[in-house]
């Protein structure tokens, strides 16, 4: 099977920027739909940016759309998530998600799973 390890997360101040990576094994992310997924402390957890198999299509929740990036470096089994302008409102664990049929919105149609790196953002 495939295992997804996040890093990158941390402290940063609002306004400033952070970049999460998702180091694949098991598995080439080049098979793989891949995405992000955040969860704040009593919420669900929400989709926050998906990316097709070749990187050519990408998807973004509306809350991050303009202020982060998804992308992928196949050749090093990596998937990325690049935040900008970074509000309080994005504090949150961030997880790192793949599925074999394409990209989704929906957590559930996801097959693996990181765990997570916590992001706080603070004013």
């Amino acid at each position: 099977q495939m295992q997804l390890v996040e890093s990158g997360g941390g402290l940063v101040q609002a306004g400033g920027s952070l970049s999460l990576s998702c180091a694949a094994s098991g598995r080439p992310i080049a098979s793989y739909a891949m995405a992000w997924f955040r969860q704040a402390p009593g919420k669900e957890r929400e989709f926050v940016a998906a990316i097709r198999w070749s990187g050519g299509s990408t998807l973004y929740a509306d809350s991050v759309k303009g202020r982060f990036t998804i992308s992928r470096d196949n050749a090093k089994n990596t998937v990325y998530l690049q935040m900008n302008s970074l509000k309080l409102g994005d504090t949150a664990v961030y997880y790192c998600a793949a599925n074999p049929s394409g990209s989704y919105s929906s957590p559930t149609m996801y097959n693996y799973w990181g765990q997570g790196t916590q992001v706080t953002v603070s004013s």
